[in-house]
């Protein structure tokens, strides 16, 4: 649903605003099958009254669609994906572009517990590191685990790591990824392990007895327990914070007197989409909302990173470039532009003088 809910709400939004579009769908990244959902979308719009040379659909490697934008003169690109390709457009299309772009999306869960939410809390960190494999920009990357949530009555991870543990390939609540192959996957996992104070909290393993091709990841859900001491560490901090497309989070763990610290780490992400803050204290809510930048926070102890309860703004923030999605004032930002027009038809009152 997310990859074909992002493109069509745009090729929606541009016909609306009475634009020409190109939508591309990349080959190397969702091989033929997304095609075939948008190709038939698409034709489901010129069903119902969509001129036909309103909108086109083209299939090809990014290197063909960046020609096309270059030779095309393109006005205007909102781009989701890499931020090294994003970075590679800014500079040829010469600032014309927006990004709704893929975050290492964070979630805190504060120092006043749980309450009576719990079980609820644990079904909704599931879903938001988990569904569709991890593969939707707002995926929960990295969870920051108070102390008060790892009691023996609470114990957080362990129903976490419950609830993945029942995801699986036949009824489809685990999925192939896309973009990580199964060595690659499993690498990571390593590389995070070899952080100092690093624990597996559950899965790290390859799927088995299954059909997936090799080009595709075929892997456990997977969440690797780290102190918040261990990303001070430059190094430690870039490998802990790469994203990765699938199904894997990290777990900090931290305590009171160390909210600092947890804030520090999150400024010093790179792309700042979306942030869950599950607290009923708003002391504690109001301290981390002023003093981080994510553009789509959810705050409340029913926090989630993703599938809000109501219609609202979505895009990332830190980042002049930031575009949104879902909003008049998202759509105004990305496709429309303010103009300004002065009437002074006269007649005046001679030379020189005010009309």
């Amino acid at each position: 649903m997310f990859f074909f809910l992002l493109p069509r709400c745009q090729v929606l939004v541009l016909t609306y605003v009475n634009h020409s579009l190109i939508t591309n769908v990349i080959q190397s990244i969702f091989r033929h099958f997304f095609v075939f959902i948008i190709f038939y979308f698409d034709s489901m719009l010129h069903h119902v009254g969509l001129p036909k040379e309103d909108l086109n659909l083209l299939y090809s490697d990014g290197l063909v669609m960046n020609h096309v934008m270059l030779e095309g003169d393109s006005r205007m690109c909102l781009f989701t994906g890499s931020q090294s390709v994003a970075d590679k457009l800014a500079v040829d299309l010469k600032g014309k572009i927006k990004l709704e772009d893929a975050g290492f999306d964070w979630k805190i869960l504060g120092p006043d517990g749980p309450g009576n939410e719990v079980d609820f809390v644990a079904w909704q960190c599931d879903q938001d590191a988990y569904a569709f494999s991890g593969q939707k920009c707002s995926a929960q990357s990295m969870m920051f685990v108070h102390e008060k949530w790892e009691t023996s009555d609470v114990d957080i991870i362990g129903k976490i790591g419950d609830l993945a543990s029942k995801r699986n390939l036949e009824d489809l609540t685990c999925c192939p990824v896309l973009t990580w192959d199964t060595p690659k996957f499993l690498a990571h996992v390593e590389a995070c392990l070899a952080v100092p104070g690093a624990e597996l909290a559950f899965g790290g393993n390859a799927l088995e007895g299954h059909q997936v091709p090799d080009c595709y990841g075929a892997v456990e859900p997977t969440a690797v327990t780290v102190p918040i001491e261990a990303l001070q560490d430059p190094a430690h901090f870039a490998t802990l914070t790469t994203e990765l497309f699938g199904p894997f989070q990290v777990l900090v763990r931290w305590k009171d007197g160390q909210i600092d610290d947890v804030i520090d780490v999150l400024n010093r992400m790179q792309n700042h989409l979306t942030a869950g803050i599950v607290s009923n204290d708003p002391q504690f809510l109001n301290h981390v909302l002023a003093n981080t930048i994510s553009g789509t926070i959810y705050a409340g102890l029913l926090a989630r990173t993703t599938a809000a309860p109501q219609q609202h703004w979505f895009g990332p923030s830190g980042d002049v470039r930031a575009g949104g999605i879902h909003t008049k004032e998202a759509i105004q930002l990305c496709w429309s532009g303010h103009r300004e027009i002065i009437y002074d038809v006269g007649p005046s009152n001679g030379p020189g003088s005010m009309s």
